[in-house]
């Protein structure tokens, strides 16, 4: 411009940071100093970052702008040509991806003829929708995969006791791919998420692959769920269906495990500031794994424990119980036998498995049909009672697990809720003894295992 002027941002009461308002800024200057026409303006919205030599660069959270646009009941959108991918999987907007500001001038003045990107989302998913690891590469720790089965068919919380070197990691990196494949709208959901952190490659449309996020132990509170001046989503919500996987879970600082309690229960995550809220999804599957003791060797009868019993509870108190009772299914992870290493038998693979857990979640979809819950471990109290339903053996059981190894009230839930989830997997209509009697010993915690 040839002279000063003043750009206001309204509303002035919103935030504003970043530098996506660059490109739409120097557009409004041109038109304002009537350098250039543009009768169509209002069919368009401009996004970029301008660099002092004309060239754009990209910008965070394309995605979101573009459905908002599309919501807004804008026709076409002008991004940096790297946000272009992530833009255009919004159907009814016309992405067009610009490398320079002279570029976007020409588009919008109709000196440059305005090419919309696209990508043929079915391409999207085949190409990126596979897994390099599987379950048939972790030798023995065959009833640890069968919980592990039942974990994902249910979308329970699972907790992995055992020494080290006994597979926990590994086997708590092959969950996501047993899962159901993601569906769009939980690719989109998921990818909102990646675009605002700016963590899409300038190719990669949509986050086609369920998340799996392993924190490192010294992660801060506001690393875990979020936070900063400008909120900005944490790992639980990079998880946002996927898998949340907490390797050495007692290591971690235990208010930063406490605020995961009410995601846990509610699927996402709020954080306040003084300048706004801001709730992001957090659906994700939790799964931890940790030693039964400091030097880890409690429960391997092949090695000799040096810790004293004092020094046990002390490390199994730095996990607090509200936390411990929210993990559906509590297994232990013994160290793998040297015969079961080297045998040569062929294992589960991820396939088989993850036909098992279509089945189970076939019947929940039509269980659950025309209902916000979408699996048995998100079941309401009301629905528990309903859809629980035990024959009286199983019923018997119960009662005396609950009067012997003194379960509480969410134990007695969860138990139910396993229950059930076993149950699909046998295409059951009802619960019975068998399933409910698995379903106990998946207490380990609550059945003593360190007392």
């Amino acid at each position: 411009p040839y002279k000063p002027m003043t750009i206001n941002l309204a509303p002035a009461d919103r935030k504003k940071e970043g530098p996506v308002f660059e490109l739409p800024i120097a557009v409004w200057i041109l038109i304002a100093t009537n350098q250039i026409e543009v009768p169509d303006i209002q069919e368009y919205a401009i996004a970029g970052e301008l660099s002092l030599d004309g060239r754009l660069r990209p910008v965070k959270g394309c995605l979101s702008m573009a459905f908002k646009c599309r919501e807004s009941g804008i026709k076409k959108f002008l991004v940096p040509a790297e946000n272009a991918s992530e833009a255009t999987v919004v159907d009814g907007l016309d992405t067009i991806p610009v490398e320079t500001l002279t570029e976007t001038v020409g588009i919008l003045t109709g000196s440059i003829p305005a090419v919309p990107y696209k990508i043929e989302l079915s391409e999207v998913f085949k190409e990126s929708s596979g897994y390099d690891v599987d379950f048939s590469d972790v030798k023995g720790q065959e009833h640890v995969k069968r919980a592990l089965t039942v974990a994902v068919a249910g979308n329970h919380n699972v907790i992995m006791v055992g020494p080290p070197g006994a597979g926990k990691t590994m086997l708590a990196q092959r969950i996501p791919t047993i899962m159901p494949l993601l569906t769009l709208e939980e690719a989109l959901g998921t990818t909102k998420i990646y675009s605002v952190l700016g963590l899409l490659s300038s190719k990669q449309s949509l986050v086609s692959t369920r998340p799996f996020r392993a924190p490192h132990h010294t992660i801060s509170t506001a690393g875990l769920i979020g936070g900063g001046s400008f909120p900005r989503p944490g790992e639980i919500s990079l998880s946002h269906n996927g898998v949340l996987f907490l390797d050495e879970l007692p290591e971690f600082d235990r208010r930063t495990l406490e605020v995961l309690r009410q995601p846990l229960e509610t699927g996402s995550v709020t954080i306040s500031r003084a300048l706004n809220s801001v709730t992001y999804p957090a659906n994700f599957m939790l799964v931890c794994a940790m030693n039964p003791c400091p030097c880890g060797y409690y429960t391997d009868k092949r090695r000799e424990c040096h810790c004293t019993p004092h020094q046990i509870q002390s490390y199994m108190s730095k996990v607090s119980g509200p936390l411990l009772d929210r993990m559906d299914i509590q297994v232990e992870v013994p160290a793998v036998r040297y015969n079961e290493l080297v045998a040569d038998r062929e294992m589960q693979s991820t396939v088989d498995i993850r036909k098992k857990v279509m089945v189970a979640r076939e019947m929940q979809k039509e269980r659950f049909k025309d209902q916000p819950t979408g699996t048995n471990a998100h079941m309401s109290s009301r629905q528990v009672k309903k859809y629980c339903v035990m024959d009286k053996d199983a019923e018997a059981i119960l009662y005396q697990a609950m009067t012997e190894l003194g379960f509480s009230a969410r134990g007695h839930s969860k138990i139910l809720k396993v229950g059930r989830t076993i149950a699909d997997l046998d295409e059951s209509e009802h619960t019975k003894i068998e399933h409910i009697s698995e379903a106990i010993q998946y207490r380990s915690l609550d059945r003593g295992l360190w007392k």
